[in-house]
């Protein structure tokens, strides 16, 4: 017998909503582009401000993980009871404000300070955009419509890294902070004006029992927390992420390091691996989410295990490569595959709770897998590079992205053990 979603209501089709998940896209392409920028940035900054890698990796990862993580789920429950949108358009304003403030830092500490700022801003930037989609697209569209908002990844860790490798090389590393910021800060007021909040759960079965129309914070927080469910995806989701946030982060030092790429061709070289892999990857992951999901809704498990069981061996031929010309066709793969996962375990996560709570549930999973992926990934790969520098020298980072590849198999692993009492914890 076949697992089957619970029918959607007749609803009157939203001519609006098309523009509505572009401008969500533009936003979080945005985070990324913000978020990820300093990996292209990583080289030049720690020659002039004569840090480590460690330390590199703390100012790339838990910098911006410390207030991200805390205020996520306190955000998404005002963003439970209150205008999504208007949330969503001050979090952006403030995250580019403070990208832009990276600019002008003088020091390491002051660094570090602005880049926790963008972390406090990009807290009400992602939460509040998955519930906004839910109520946007019905069940059976969900997965695919999550991936098209996930594109944002890819394509803004790929601008990123094209746009700050650009003006690095062109100018200096600052103007790259202040341009992007800038940027993001004029994009604010057209998000507002353009997104409307819509009815809550409007897609959804009505009678979902024991479901307020406005939760408690404890109490939404205590509808997820009871499901195995729901700590195997976010825990395999923040093992993939120590990976997948860490070679975000550390390849394009790599490159300059290992290959002798300067700061433009390390950025044009990972901005194409990331494009291409990444857009595939995302939607692979929505499509088959969608499709076989309907069917059986532990798939929505099992085909992230799938793919993070390939990526690991494409990672360590691409790193192991001598070749940047043979490595770049290998690492698509790998970036392809380490973000299969998106649609479909972002759409199970807005199913382990009512509609009323998916905000809160939403950064409940984020809380886990940004804190442990972004405050550990970058650090980790970064200390594991220094330990490795008396016996590799300039190689030692090889060593290191492929030695964090390895957590794409724990990974793997939970979400097959989380595929089993799935179907258990889902709410129509």
């Amino acid at each position: 017998m076949t697992e089957q979603t619970a029918a959607a209501p007749p609803q009157p089709v939203d001519k609006r909503r098309l523009l509505v998940l572009a401008l969500l896209f533009v936003v979080y392409t945005f985070n990324f582009i913000d978020r990820q920028i300093m990996g292209i940035l990583n080289v030049p900054i720690q020659q002039e401000l004569g840090a480590s890698d460690a330390e590199m990796g703390l100012l790339g990862g838990l910098s911006f993980a410390l207030f991200y993580t805390g205020l996520g789920i306190p955000i998404a429950w005002l963003a439970d009871r209150s205008n999504r949108t208007w949330i969503m358009t001050a979090a952006l304003t403030l995250w580019s404000g403070f990208t832009a403030l990276c600019g002008i830092a003088q020091n390491y500490t002051q660094l570090f300070l602005a880049r926790m700022g963008v972390g406090v801003g990009e807290a009400g930037g992602v939460a509040p955009a998955y519930s906004l989609i839910s109520d946007y697209f019905p069940p059976r569209e969900r997965a695919r419509a999550l991936a098209v908002y996930s594109f944002g990844i890819p394509i803004g860790s790929a601008a990123g890294v094209g746009l700050g490798g650009v003006i690095a090389q062109t100018f200096d590393w600052r103007v790259a902070f202040i341009t992007v910021g800038l940027a993001g800060i004029l994009i604010a007021p057209i998000f507002r004006l353009c997104v409307r909040e819509p009815e809550r759960g409007r897609y959804d079965a009505k009678a979902q029992p024991g479901a307020p129309a406005k939760a408690g914070l404890l109490q939404s927080i205590g509808v997820v927390t009871k499901k195995p469910s729901f700590w195997l995806l976010s825990f395999g989701a923040s093992c993939s992420s120590i990976m997948g946030y860490g070679s975000f982060y550390w390849i394009p030092t790599f490159l300059q390091r290992s290959y002798g790429f300067d700061v433009l061709q390390a950025g044009y070289y990972y901005a194409a691996i990331l494009l291409i892999g990444g857009v595939l990857g995302v939607w692979l992951g929505g499509m088959l989410g969608d499709k076989l999901g309907a069917k059986r809704r532990a798939m929505f498990a099992l085909v992230p295990a799938g793919a993070w069981m390939l990526a690991l061996p494409c990672y360590a031929l691409g790193l192991l490569s001598p070749s940047p010309l043979i490595a770049f066709f290998l690492f698509l793969a790998p970036t392809a595959l380490g973000l299969v996962w998106l649609g479909p375990v972002i759409a199970a996560v807005q199913h382990l709770a009512p509609a009323s709570m998916r905000t809160t549930a939403s950064a409940s999973f984020l809380f886990i897998n940004n804190l442990i992926g972004i405050g550990l990934g970058t650090y980790l790969l970064g200390l594991l590079s220094d330990a490795l520098s008396a016996q590799y020298g300039e190689e030692s980072l090889r060593y290191s992205i492929l030695a964090g590849s390895g957590f794409y198999l724990v990974a793997a692993l939970l979400y097959l053990v989380a595929a089993r009492s799935l179907h258990r914890d889902w709410v129509d």
